[in-house]
């Protein structure tokens, strides 16, 4: 294990055989609850063995880009790692209604590659779901969703030849970890990000894999709380520790 300092924060890899580590602490107003600032220990990874990865999922890590981050803010820990057993997980009445919707779509998996197709898609989904934090430039784009120092793969979902959503996934040994999902906003109506779920679960479950993990649950924040539909759902509680919750 190497250790180094950030701030007054202590940081330890869990990888001792990077090629280079640079470390940081992160504070920023949060994106989740108002009020309130998020902190972060992260640090920076030019390649990640996805069986390391998926200890580090235990851990309470995500990804974003070639950062690998979890959240350590002062006073809360509402941020809490959230994954689906596969083998577990029964749709409800509301999820099975979701299915039959997009029954007429096509689901194509493949590497990612960043497009001009996908990079407009991707404006589009900015302009009805996101203020203007997020940058709006193709570098900023494939730096943040198509730079992964892991294997990831790229769920397209096509409405006969149109785009409509485009999902990334990180593969883990034993699961997929959900990295983020973008869909054409005049196709809201049929819950595009609800069903690359219950996709990406099938697919999970269609490979032998164990978990698929939905990244943070924010208890108070609207905009996670799609996540808890899943059930039975595990959240992560120590490390490697994991509390299931069923409806």
């Amino acid at each position: 294990m190497r250790e180094a300092r950030a701030g007054d924060v202590l940081i330890t890899s869990p990888q001792a055989d990077f090629d280079s580590l640079r470390f940081v602490a992160t504070e920023t107003a949060c994106p989740y609850l108002p009020n309130r600032l998020a902190r972060n220990e992260a640090f920076y990874a030019e390649r990640l063995d996805g069986s390391l990865y998926e200890r580090l999922l235990g851990r309470g890590f995500r990804r974003s880009g070639r950062v690998v981050y979890r959240p350590r803010c002062r006073g809360c820990a509402e941020c809490r790692s959230l994954r689906v057993p596969v083998g577990e997980f029964a749709p409800s009445r509301s999820l099975r209604r979701v299915w039959r919707k997009n029954a007429d779509l096509h689901v194509t998996i493949g590497p990612p590659v960043a497009t001009d197709d996908k990079f407009d898609l991707f404006l589009r989904y900015l302009e009805t779901q996101h203020d203007q934090t997020m940058g709006r430039t193709f570098e900023t784009f494939h730096d943040f969703l198509y730079d992964s120092p892991t294997q990831t793969i790229e769920f397209a979902y096509h409405l006969g030849r149109r785009l409509v959503g485009v999902s990334l996934a990180d593969c883990c040994p034993g699961g997929l970890s959900s990295v983020y999902m973008y869909f054409e906003p005049d196709c809201a109506a049929r819950s595009l990000g609800t069903y690359s779920v219950l996709w990406e679960i099938d697919h999970c479950r269609r490979a032998g894999l164990s978990y698929y993990y939905l990244g943070y649950h924010v208890a108070g924040c609207g905009k996670m709380s799609y996540k808890s539909h899943f059930h039975p759902y595990q959240i992560l509680v120590g490390d490697d520790r994991w509390v299931t919750f069923r409806e």
